[in-house]
């Protein structure tokens, strides 16, 4: 597939999904349900096998990074919680949602530090695992149950889909090799399940909020216009950290650019599923921000 079609190949992905959650809004949301968390989990299990653990290594930089996504999210919501807990929550999962698959790929092509990128998306994917159970519990999810059966049905969801993948890929490195091999040099299959993935994620979304009605356009409204301000200051925040030890672009695409279809899963599994609104929105915005960095890079190096 060239490069042209899969530019459009997500767009696409998110018109039709949009379509079929309005026309066909039962089995989509079906099939969202039982096929996004096997798409996510097959998506991270290709980019992990591409990952060598002994090229892996800490950086302050990845310290500023997850610091920003962790606790300003934490920090933004409890700002915002005050306003609206439907709001804060939607503003919230824009932050803390772990750094794209794809972010990798965008970094190279944009000239930053790919190894970088590798390491980050692994802490920031693993940090979500162990974090989110304790903090959607404490967010009150599933409140008519306690607190720690709340913690166990999200640990066994959410841990598996996460760290698992990374299990898979080292014990498919060392006991069957060739499996391995193949799926390293396979990483186009993570960008096609991501095209399906944010089919049905986004179909999903759009199911429940057609179901909310009227009355929740102002907060569809304000989630999307905060996921804007969540988009524009994680680019500007990551790249400004960046700049301290010499790596801009990593840090502006580590920190910014988000796994959106794991976002929109975790807001319709785990948050108000209103909340979804924030991801959806931040695809948008993140995309946009992305392609036009691409224009610059490409006009400048038209012009050396």
């Amino acid at each position: 597939m060239t490069q042209k079609a899969k530019t459009y190949m997500l767009p696409t992905a998110m018109i039709a999904g949009s379509v079929a959650g309005y026309f066909f809004p039962q089995p989509t949301a079906h099939w969202a349900t039982v096929l996004a968390p096997i798409l996510i989990f097959a998506m991270l299990l290709v980019t992990y096998c591409k990952i060598s653990i002994k090229e892996l290594n800490i950086r302050p930089l990845h310290i500023g990074l997850l610091a920003i996504q962790i606790v300003g999210g934490l920090v933004v919501f409890g700002a915002l919680y005050f306003w609206d807990p439907i709001i804060a929550e939607g503003t919230f999962i824009c932050l803390f949602c772990p750094t794209a698959t794809a972010a990798p790929v965008i970094t190279g092509m944009l000239g930053g530090s790919v190894s970088t990128l590798v390491s980050y998306s692994l802490m920031s994917n693993m940090a979500v695992a162990l974090l989110s159970p304790v903090i959607f519990s404490f967010m009150g999810i599933h409140a008519e149950i306690s607190f720690i059966d709340s913690f166990l049905i999200i640990c066994s969801k959410v841990l598996p889909l996460l760290i698992l993948p990374l299990v898979v890929a080292l014990l498919l490195q060392k006991f069957f090799p060739r499996i391995h091999h193949t799926l390293k040099n396979r990483q186009a299959l993570s960008f096609y399940m991501w095209a399906v993935s944010l089919f049905l994620v986004v179909g999903k979304a759009v199911t429940f909020i057609i179901e909310q009605g009227w009355e929740s356009v102002p907060f569809e409204i304000a989630i999307a216009l905060l996921s804007l301000v969540a988009c524009v200051g994680q680019f500007y925040l990551g790249r400004k950290i960046g700049g301290r030890y010499g790596d801009k672009i990593s840090g502006a695409q580590g920190l910014g650019q988000k796994n959106t279809v794991l976002a929109i899963w975790m807001a319709l599994t785990y948050l108000a599923p209103i909340t979804s609104i924030g991801p959806a929105s931040y695809i948008i915005w993140q995309n946009s921000i992305n392609s036009y960095q691409l224009y610059l890079k490409e006009k400048r190096d038209r012009h050396l």
